[in-house]
């Protein structure tokens, strides 16, 4: 599993993602094990960064379940299964503030 995270995060870095964390969640309080939350300063950096993982998640033989909010780009989630990607805005990473619900 922690492979995976990895890759993630490293095609997020790839495209410059800014602010990258991985949140192992706590089992049974999540439909995911992992959160990976990065923020891109445009929407088109934060569609560049999901295309990216979608990309190395398929060369890597991880599913992509869906892929949402692709079009607005500013908060794009892409849900890999057991890793849910959120890429945001800086704006909307501010709002949503994801870290804070979800640490534990």
């Amino acid at each position: 599993m922690e492979d995976r995270v990895q890759l993630i995060v490293k095609a997020c870095e790839d495209k410059i993602g800014k602010d990258i964390k991985a949140i192992e969640l706590e089992k049974g309080r999540a439909l995911a094990d992992y959160f990976i939350i990065v923020t891109g300063n445009t929407p088109n950096q934060t569609q560049a960064i999901a295309d990216e993982v979608e990309k190395v998640a398929l060369e890597n033989e991880m599913e992509v379940f869906s892929k949402e909010g692709y079009r607005d780009g500013n908060w794009i989630l892409v849900d890999l299964g057991d890793i849910i990607l959120h890429v945001f805005t800086p704006e909307f990473r501010e709002y949503y503030d994801l870290e804070r619900l979800w640490s534990k």
